[in-house]
């Protein structure tokens, strides 16, 4: 039987800019996203029109979902980001979240241990996407291709 060889660190700069990267968060709303978040259009259904729209919601439980939060931990995460970026949008009560999340589906697909998950919010809804067909469909094809090549 083989011992287990031990992993040592020999670049100690790169090891903790690698660690801090870890903790990177970026964060884009779409214009369009950000008009469309609260649903102005009636339903013909009885009752009051709901006042988020579903975009909103799904992204409130993605990110819900993504940082594995309780529904007022993440009205308090959302309503920061919204107070960050001073977005003239408010946001939705953990409540009203709780009820609509029977009715939606958040799409998120299973990442693997150390791949980046790409989670973009956009006027047409949520897509998440793995690194590669994020960037191929940011760049390019020919973009990923060169990365792949450096």
């Amino acid at each position: 039987m083989s011992k287990k060889q031990k992993y040592r660190i020999r670049n100690w700069s790169e090891y903790n800019k690698s660690l801090i990267k870890r903790g990177s968060l970026t964060l884009w709303f779409d214009e369009r996203s950000i008009t469309q978040w609260h649903q102005v259009e009636k339903t013909g259904k009885r009752g009051r029109t709901a006042k988020y729209a579903d975009l909103a919601i799904l992204c409130m439980l993605t990110l819900k979902f993504v940082f594995n939060l309780p529904f007022r931990a993440t009205q308090g995460l959302v309503g920061s980001l919204i107070d960050l970026l001073e977005l003239p949008i408010e946001v939705a009560n953990y409540t009203t979240v709780c009820r609509r999340q029977r009715s939606l589906t958040v799409p998120l697909l299973k990442k693997k241990k150390h791949e980046s998950l790409h989670a973009v919010f956009d006027s047409t809804g949520l897509k998440v996407f793995g690194e590669g067909e994020w960037k191929v469909r940011q760049h390019g094809s020919y973009y990923w291709m060169r990365q792949l090549q450096l």
